[in-house]
């Protein structure tokens, strides 16, 4: 016998957007339903952000490790070679992953969100029908949220299939490949293909276009290329990838013609879309944009009551955009009065080094801003690192008159830790002159905000 189900929420997609959504709404007393096709956590949870994050870490102590067996540094060396198990790191990856999806349950349990395993499928706006273990349920509620998040893009003369993988199955190798090429030479790409080259493999870019990177700009992007050349990562710009060989990958260059590259895998991160496939849209009456589903200020659908968040509404792509979404969507659900209406999205690159921006990049920046910056190895914090030789900075772009900022980038050792507070300071309608105010810890990585404000303003005290 079918169960019949009539919420006043139904969340369809247990992500950062989904899960954030439906605990939200049991914390505001609305009575909720979830329904996940897969685990708890989503894409950034089970399959993105948190293990390509742990991979990273990993990858980078195994670096430095042996690094200290070849060229001793800080008076620390090792007089062999570190061991690498790496059935044993993904493991410990997987550990993480699991303890984080264990926690999401718990945290929905904890607001009385009921939910649902298995796949959803709308018949009509209001009416979806879930096939489970246990039987068929059917979920009549007042209010939709669809949070179906993206895939990877495929490309159709390299389709996913044995060597052929996405960001999703390189993070679930069973070893370390000898060769490996990388399609795409943005974040996701660049992020797998630095940690891949730590771990000993051999790595190769391919990237279409004329630079790596292309959503920074240049000055930011400077000190991965470098960090790239000097541990022979070999980036082919203006390559494209043709299809797989026996062998390899065969690509063509604007300049060389065609060529064969050996690969063990070939990684292919061309970008993202939205979910929109299987779950019934086109019997939804939802209006899109593009290949998202387009919605007003309130993420508000073109259909009553029918609530769209995250991926499937577009860029940017980012987990934290779709938590926001989902919290403020739960909100207005419940009868508070919110639109959306972020001044920036902070933007984080876990390359080596680290990328962030928040606001405005110079590309974006008129006659009516100044902008200025300070680099890392003028600050202490980051010469106790060693993380002062890679060309890492802080800038700061404001507007020449009222000197409000209106743009933070940085790159460098653990850039991403200042994100929160550049976002902050934009958020909050900051001018150069709060900031130099402000008595700033040292020794700190965030006293170069601090003096890049202070250059902007022409009396840099450091440098």
């Amino acid at each position: 016998m079918t169960e019949i189900l009539t919420p006043k929420v139904l969340v369809v997609g247990g992500g950062p957007g989904g899960y954030v959504a439906a605990i939200r709404c049991g914390q505001l007393g609305l009575d909720t339903v979830l329904v996940e096709g897969d685990r708890l956590g989503g894409t950034c949870l089970i399959r993105g952000c948190i293990p390509s994050k742990a991979l990273i870490h990993a990858a980078s102590l195994y670096a430095e490790m042996t690094e200290a067996a070849n060229r001793p540094r800080f008076g620390i060396g090792l007089t062999t070679p570190p061991m690498l198990d790496f059935g044993a790191t993904m493991a410990w990856k997987d550990g993480i992953v699991d303890r984080l999806n264990g926690g999401v349950g718990g945290l929905l349990r904890k607001a009385k969100v009921k939910t649902i395993s298995g796949w959803a499928r709308f018949s009509d706006a209001k009416t979806c029908s879930v096939e489970t273990a246990d039987g068929k349920v059917t979920v009549r509620p007042e209010h939709v949220i669809l949070a179906t998040g993206s895939k990877p893009v495929e490309l159709p003369f390299l389709a996913f299939g044995g060597k052929v993988i996405s960001s999703t199955e390189a993070l679930s190798l069973l070893e370390v490949p000898k060769n490996l090429v990388i399609v795409g030479a943005g974040y996701i790409g660049l992020e797998l293909g630095i940690a891949y080259r730590k771990l000993g493999a051999e790595v190769t870019v391919v990237e279409a276009r004329s630079s790596i990177l292309p959503q920074y700009d240049a000055q930011l992007v400077e000190p991965v290329r470098r960090w790239l050349k000097a541990h022979r990562v070999e980036v082919l710009l203006n390559a494209k990838a043709l299809g797989e060989e026996k062998d390899g990958i065969a690509i063509e260059q604007t300049d060389s013609g065609r060529s064969i590259l050996p690969a063990d895998r070939i990684i292919v991160t061309i970008g993202r879309k939205a979910a929109i496939d299987g779950w019934g849209l086109e019997a939804m009456n939802l209006k899109t944009s593009g290949p998202f589903v387009e919605v007003d200020e309130r993420c508000h659908t073109s259909t009553k009551n029918v609530w769209a968040i995250g991926d499937l509404v577009g860029e940017p792509m980012l987990a934290h955009k779709a938590s926001a979404q989902g919290e403020m969507v739960a909100e207005i659900i419940a009868g508070k009065k919110r639109r959306w209406q972020p001044v920036a999205i902070p933007a984080v690159c876990f390359t080596e080094p680290e990328i962030v921006s928040v606001g405005i990049g110079p590309a974006d920046a008129g006659p009516d801003t100044i902008s200025a910056q300070f680099p890392f190895a003028a600050n202490g914090r980051a010469l106790t690192m060693a993380g002062s030789e890679n060309g890492g900075f802080v800038r700061v772009i404001a507007h020449k008159d009222s000197h409000r900022i209106l743009g933070i980038q940085a790159v460098g050792i653990h850039a991403a830790e200042l994100v929160h507070h550049f976002v902050t300071l934009i958020e909050m309608g900051a001018v150069l002159e709060d900031v130099s105010g402000i008595i700033h810890a040292h020794p700190t990585l965030g006293e170069a905000t601090h003096e890049a404000s202070l250059a902007a303003l022409g009396h840099a005290l450091h440098f």
